[in-house]
């Protein structure tokens, strides 16, 4: 693999495995702090965000070795409100910013493998970013935001709400591999 694209996909690695467990945390607080629904957005999401880290460990196989991993990640445990515009944050820096270039440096370097992967992360955080910032707007005016079932592709991490469809609009997957949350 060329070492840029390498590089790129450790460090959406780590951010993804960073991402995974910080949403784990904000979920016991959100559950903590009356918002059940919240609660349940960030497990779902952070098992997303597991798929995405497991994807992306997967294409570097290839590269074994220890790496200096630069990943961006927010840390803090604040109030659920906080905790949302953090989640909402890092979810937009993904979308805006991250996985853009690093799936237009990865096809310019030619590597399908890892473009893959990231562009399956890409396709879900946009989805992240919108819940996020939607159960941000419930909280802080003080309810639980109306959230339904909650469905996770366990292929691609593609994240979407109501019943699962019948093959993963992403990837492809069948509706048996969907996790419900």
């Amino acid at each position: 693999m060329r070492a840029m694209t390498a590089s790129n996909l450790r460090s959406a690695h780590g951010g993804e495995s960073m991402a995974h467990m910080r949403y784990k945390v904000w979920a016991d607080k959100a559950e903590k702090d009356g918002f059940p629904n919240v609660a349940r957005l960030f497990r779902a999401v952070s098992h997303a965000e597991h798929v995405h880290s497991w994807n992306h460990f997967s294409r570097l196989r290839v590269e074994p070795g220890d790496h200096t991993v630069i990943a961006g990640a927010g840390f803090g445990l604040a109030s659920t409100s906080e905790n949302l515009a953090g989640a909402c944050g890092g979810e937009e820096f993904e979308v805006t910013e991250m996985y853009p270039a690093y799936i237009a440096i990865a096809e310019a370097q030619g590597e399908a493998g890892a473009a893959q992967s990231m562009k399956f992360a890409f396709e879900a955080e946009k989805v992240h970013l919108e819940m996020y910032c939607k159960a941000k707007e419930s909280v802080d005016a003080g309810q639980d935001p109306a959230i339904g079932v909650i469905q996770v592709c366990d292929m691609c991490g593609h994240t979407l709400e109501g019943d699962a469809p019948d093959t993963c609009p992403v990837c492809g997957a069948s509706r048996d591999k969907f996790i419900a949350f």
